[in-house]
């Protein structure tokens, strides 16, 4: 063996070790051979198990919805309630405990989900997982929370005060639940914007610059957005939630660039 050989022979074992942890963690460690059928019957028994799982979540909220529907009652103070029409309390009922429902069973949906990709995930995405899940839950209800406290007052106390000397507040029981579950849902989706932008950094798909460059049509977007998801047309709510959208996503760039993406 010659001495050029001698010392070139470890930095071909350095540059082969050193490409060996990126494909490691590009492999796929559950590699596992199914046919279309077999992932289409998968599939169909995720859905069956995430079904059974909102009805037991829906049905407990049902025996339980008088205490829910008197805590989604809190924020309208000095408000007195009326049935319009025959049965509107019971879909009431219904709609509330659906709703609740399905936040309940949302982790057993979120575990079928994860246990139907997670073969076809590679080591580095499955990383991502435990971060993005927990990350997501956390943000749903700091959403729930924002809006249940925040947002709904606001937005109530705009309309009592504006026709408190003109008309006695007497609001349908259905209207008013349509407009909190409606604010309650739109505010917890939102709030996942930081979720949605490390999962893009980490993918590899734009980057904590490229995000911070577009701050003028995200401004833009944060607006509409405030403007669209909440059903009342105060400009304090709209505000509020497009504060909340502005600072969760420039949030998500300090957590992208954490990451060092």
């Amino acid at each position: 063996m010659t001495p050029s050989q001698d010392v070139t022979t470890p930095d071909i074992q350095q540059e082969e070790y050193g490409n060996s942890e990126p494909d490691a963690l590009n492999e796929l460690p559950d590699e596992v051979e199914m046919s279309l059928f077999d992932h289409l019957e998968e599939l169909r028994q995720r859905i069956f198990y995430s079904l059974i799982g909102v009805a037991v979540g829906v049905v407990g909220c049902f025996i339980a919805v008088k205490p829910i529907v008197k805590l989604l009652e809190v924020p309208a103070q000095g408000v007195k309630f009326l049935q319009l029409a025959p049965g509107e309390y019971f879909f009431v009922s219904i709609k509330v405990a659906g709703y609740s429902g399905l936040v309940l069973s949302s982790p057993f949906i979120l575990y079928q989900i994860i246990q139907f990709v997670l073969p076809g995930l590679t080591r580095r995405e499955r990383r991502l997982l435990g971060p993005v899940v927990l990350g997501s839950s956390v943000l749903f209800v700091t959403g729930l929370v924002f809006a249940y406290l925040l947002l709904i007052p606001a937005a109530l106390n705009f309309f009592i005060s504006y026709g408190e000397d003109v008309v006695d507040q007497l609001w349908s029981i259905d209207k008013y639940f349509e407009f909190v579950l409606l604010l309650l849902f739109s505010t917890g989706l939102a709030f996942q914007i930081p979720i949605i932008q490390l999962l893009l950094g980490n993918l590899g798909i734009v980057s904590s610059q490229k995000m911070i460059s577009g701050w003028r049509f995200v401004i833009m977007g944060a607006v509409v957005l405030g403007a669209v998801l909440t059903p009342s047309t105060d400009p304090l709510t709209q505000s509020l939630l497009a504060g909340a959208v502005l600072g969760l996503y420039f949030g998500g760039i300090g957590l992208v660039k954490l990451t060092g993406k």
